[in-house]
């Protein structure tokens, strides 16, 4: 039997910002339909990576594969969710708009959007409880309507690959719950979701993989094999009531209790 192909596989990245390291020397695989978080504390490399992994960042070294592929030849088959702070919310664009916008990657340059693909981008509002917000301009929405815009454009590039940058940030729980839903039907659909968060208090009911950083790869796995009370204090020290948290979340796991 053929062996099949991983999601994702990184080789060696490693990437400097003014000669300070930023990833180092960081390897791992992750097979496909996995809801992968990835964690550590800020200036970790969590962005870094999804931008090397988007070719918006040239590595120092290493390679990165989608499928056995450069992502170029797979670009189609990824969609970007990014941080709400990284958009110009001023920009004079309705949320439909913004939406279709997930469909323009397969329609190619100077081609119109046709009927169904505007169906389509309504059918993405509607799932994410956005399609009374349509003809809204973007300014005018809260940060968790933006953040379930961004979700709703992803949905519409049907890809099989999702990135999403601290898609929970600034938002109320009934959004981030709604959007974890989400998440948990794409991937019962057979896709692959990489999603950077920074609630340890949630990693083990929300992923079933996680990926581990602090410039180096600290743990790469299933979260009932990899996240722990050691991995979590390699990865983000002592001293923080988050982190003595987390630890006791993982010690009471470790424990049965």
């Amino acid at each position: 039997m053929t062996k099949e192909q991983p999601a994702l596989s990184v080789s060696q990245l490693t990437v400097n910002y003014d000669k300070t390291p930023v990833l180092w020397d960081v390897s791992f695989e992750i097979p496909s339909g996995k809801l992968v978080g990835i964690i550590g504390p800020n200036g970790a490399g969590k962005s870094t990576l999804l931008k090397c992994l988007l070719e918006m960042t040239k590595p120092l070294s290493g390679s990165v594969e989608f499928f056995g592929q450069p992502f170029k030849k797979v670009r189609q088959k990824v969609a970007y969710v990014p941080q709400r702070s990284s958009v110009d919310w001023d920009f004079p664009i309705t949320a439909f708009d913004v939406v279709l916008m997930g469909r323009y990657g397969k329609l190619g340059y100077f081609k119109w959007a046709k009927q169904a693909d505007k169906e389509a981008a309504r059918r993405a509002l509607e799932m994410v409880g956005m399609l009374p917000f349509a003809e809204r301009q973007i300014s005018q929405l809260s940060g968790g309507q933006q953040q379930r815009l961004f979700i709703a454009r992803a949905l519409l590039q049907d890809a099989d690959i999702y990135l999403m940058d601290e898609p929970f940030a600034g938002v109320d729980m009934a959004t981030e719950q709604a959007i974890i839903g989400l998440m948990d039907q794409l991937k019962s659909n057979g896709k692959t979701l990489f999603v950077v968060h920074h609630d340890l208090s949630t990693v083990d009911t929300y992923f079933d993989w996680v990926i581990m950083l602090n410039t180096c790869l600290i743990a790469c796995g299933p979260v009932s094999e990899v996240f722990h009370a050691e991995s979590v204090m390699r990865t983000y020290g002592r001293g923080t009531n988050l982190l003595d948290e987390a630890v006791k979340l993982t010690q009471h796991k470790s424990r049965g209790l």
